[in-house]
């Protein structure tokens, strides 16, 4: 890991974003759990944002920026890798996994939470026997061509490029990454979209008044790509 980050490893049993909200008090910024399993890149960092919740819950954003980031320096040519917001990813329109954001229960709207953790799961390594077609919606980076990319080089591969997003956004301001973030989400047509500074996304269709408004952190609640029985990303 880069040195601003601190590693945890973890058996293949735990949960690595679990684990990160339970010592992120402790353990502070920067504090990396990771997951050591051959099918998955799962992994979790501790963020300690310095600005009220209804705000820093943004940094998800800046998360799966860096997350698609990493994918893309491991994937081969001409592999569109897309974001169904707001946190899904896929490969040539195959699930591959996505990411997941964590605050204390507690924080209060106007004040800077204690800590936010980012978690991600990708799935690196088809683990099924199944006849070729018969999940045409899930991926797996082995699948796609990615090569050697297995879950240590992805995790690495993410956290250098989180340390570059957050150092662009303290630098720049946000827009840079919700631009970023924004041309990864499928063009739809007719549509433009915006994050409004809570995160949410607007969506307004071209020629029109109509806007609609979809709540960020109501959305990041239960995550759209995890399958809670399998404990990793859908089928």
């Amino acid at each position: 890991m880069p040195p601003p980050f601190t590693l945890v490893r973890l058996r293949e049993s735990r949960d690595a974003f679990t684990r990160a909200m339970e010592i992120a008090e402790e353990s502070g910024a920067g504090t990396l759990t990771y997951v050591g399993r051959f099918d998955l890149a799962e992994f979790a960092v501790v963020l300690e944002p310095g600005e009220p919740l209804r705000t820093a819950c943004r940094a998800f954003y800046a998360g799966m920026v860096a997350l698609t980031d990493a994918l893309r320096a491991y994937a081969p040519p001409n592999k569109e890798i897309t974001i169904d917001w707001p946190d899904a990813i896929r490969v040539d329109g195959g699930l591959i996994g996505g990411g997941r954001l964590g605050w204390p229960s507690p924080a209060k709207e106007d004040e800077p939470p204690h800590w936010l953790v980012f978690g991600a799961m990708i799935r690196t390594v088809a683990m099924t026997d199944r006849e070729a077609g018969l999940y045409p919606l899930a991926s797996a980076l082995d699948q796609e061509g990615f090569g050697e990319a297995g879950a240590v080089q992805v995790t690495e591969g993410f956290a250098r490029h989180l340390m570059r997003a957050l150092d662009a956004w303290q630098t720049d301001g946000f827009d840079g990454i919700a631009r970023d973030f924004l041309n990864r989400l499928l063009r739809e047509r007719n549509i433009s979209r915006a994050i409004a500074d809570n995160g949410d996304l607007v969506e307004r269709r071209i020629g029109t008044d109509r806007t609609d408004r979809r709540d960020l952190r109501k959305a990041l609640l239960l995550p759209s790509w995890l399958d809670p029985k399998l404990g990793g990303p859908r089928q």
